[in-house]
């Protein structure tokens, strides 16, 4: 099984997809005239805005503010992958792997951009009637009946694709190299801890996380900023290290010449894509539950998720690792390797710190995960026959207690190759409705940016 889960993901995310995501990438930034990127600024204001003084929020549609909705959405990707994932990048890609984080993540601030606005543009209803989006809704509500097998397809990879395997499998690895637990009954207690929260709707969903979000972010940034202070002199050696193996790498594992060079990008592009969701199509998910009447200003809002996630804290994280990275020591890999890293910094005090900041992103990840996943369950069942909330609880659940009890490989090699089938519809949209985002986007900037 582990072999041919391995297949599918090489074959998933072999050359012609990288190649593929970064043509649709560069054609979104033709399109947008880096407008997105160069409203930096204007994200960010609108964030501060409260309801009762933005003409912006003032819609009947929609149950969060901007703020709550990226928080929402960042509590799915800021997580183990920002973490756990960075250390598997280097672990397979070495050095290199970071700067095709780098460009990948940049890319992806355009790409969210018009995910994003689509998603709000051309939202529907579930079952229950409450308003929705994702690209299955674009995809049923824009295109023809024979193509509407693509917003199927989405959500079918959609509900492997946004599972908490990896989270919930690094986070067990984790507790059990440190403490001893027994895995089966940690990944039980997790599925308890989780179902608690998740039954209370995305209510619930969103204030834990609008309180978490922040709080576990600064927290990680305080402990890997003070280890980056403590070795401020060999950081150059390390940028330097990272762009030199980008084009010319000696760390990736196996191959010569130009495979390992595709190797490193792969690696690169995966992790980043993992860690931020651009491409993917999962963020629009939660950023649709937004309250507003311009579907544009959450397209802004929604490039700070990748700009927060990849470049601030993938890029510390990557730091750390690389700051006490050994490839002779290739028993240690994911969480295991940073946790190590933490270690040689910081001695015990290290491990118990980025033992509580795991179990806070883990956390976070699996509770924002499940909004994800939820939404492409009811968009292909609809709450028919059994299929409804509780059956989805227990799929959920289950499969937190199945990502604690099996190996990483095959943990990320299923999730990697449902990522890579979801990429697939959603850039297919992106690219066919890109310019239905540039009007809209040029009537924005014309009234609210003048």
């Amino acid at each position: 099984m582990s072999e041919i889960l391995s297949t599918i993901a090489n074959y998933a995310w072999g050359t012609p997809l990288i190649i593929w995501l970064f043509i649709a990438n560069f054609y979104l930034l033709y399109v947008s005239k880096l407008i997105p990127l160069k409203g930096f600024s204007h994200a960010f204001s609108i964030l501060r805005k409260r309801k009762s003084d933005s003409d912006l929020l003032n819609n009947e549609h929609g149950s969060l503010s901007p703020f709550q909705a990226l928080c929402n959405a960042l509590s799915a990707t800021i997580g183990l992958g920002n973490i756990g994932g960075v250390a598997v990048a280097i672990y397979h890609g070495g050095a290199g792997a970071v700067f095709w984080m780098w460009v990948t993540a940049f890319l992806g601030m355009n790409t969210k951009f018009f995910e994003v606005a689509l998603s709000v543009i051309y939202r529907g209803k579930n079952h229950h009637g409450e308003v929705v989006g994702g690209p299955m809704y674009v995809i049923e509500n824009q295109f023809p009946k024979q193509f509407q097998f693509l917003g199927w397809f989405f959500a079918l990879c959609g509900i492997i694709g946004t599972l908490s395997l990896f989270q919930i499998n690094q986070l067990t690895e984790f507790a059990h190299d440190n403490i001893g637990v027994n895995k089966n009954y940690f990944g039980i207690g997790a599925a308890l801890v989780i179902g608690v929260i998740l039954f209370g709707g995305i209510k619930r969903i969103t204030k834990v996380t609008s309180k978490l979000v922040p709080i576990m972010s600064l927290s990680y940034l305080t402990l890997t900023l003070l280890i980056l202070l403590m070795n401020l002199g060999k950081l150059p050696e390390l940028f330097l290290s990272i762009f030199q193996q980008a084009f010319n790498p000696t760390a990736a594992a196996g191959g010569v010449g130009g495979y390992v060079l595709m190797k490193v990008i792969q690696t690169g592009v995966k992790r980043a894509t993992f860690s931020n969701e651009a491409g993917l199509g999962t963020e629009p998910m939660a950023h649709s539950d937004v309250q507003t009447k311009e579907p544009i200003s959450e397209g802004y809002v929604s490039i700070l998720g990748p700009f927060f996630d990849t470049i601030i804290i993938c890029s510390l994280t990557a730091l750390v690792i690389l700051l006490y990275f050994d490839p002779s020591q290739n028993n240690l890999n994911g969480v295991l390797l940073a946790t190590n890293a933490y270690r040689q910094a910081l001695g015990q005090f290290g491990v118990v710190a980025i033992g509580i900041i795991i179990t806070l992103f883990s956390f976070s990840t699996m509770i924002g995960m499940a909004n994800y996943n939820k939404k492409c369950w009811d968009f292909i069942f609809r709450g028919r026959f059994f299929m409804g909330d509780k059956a989805f609880l227990l799929y959920y659940l289950f499969t937190i207690w199945f990502g604690a009890t099996n190996s990483l490989d095959d943990v990320v090699n299923l999730i990697d190759s449902a990522y890579a089938f979801m990429a697939i519809p959603n850039v297919i949209v992106l690219l066919v409705l890109a310019g239905r985002v540039k009007e809209k986007l040029t009537v924005y900037n014309n009234t609210y940016l003048k």
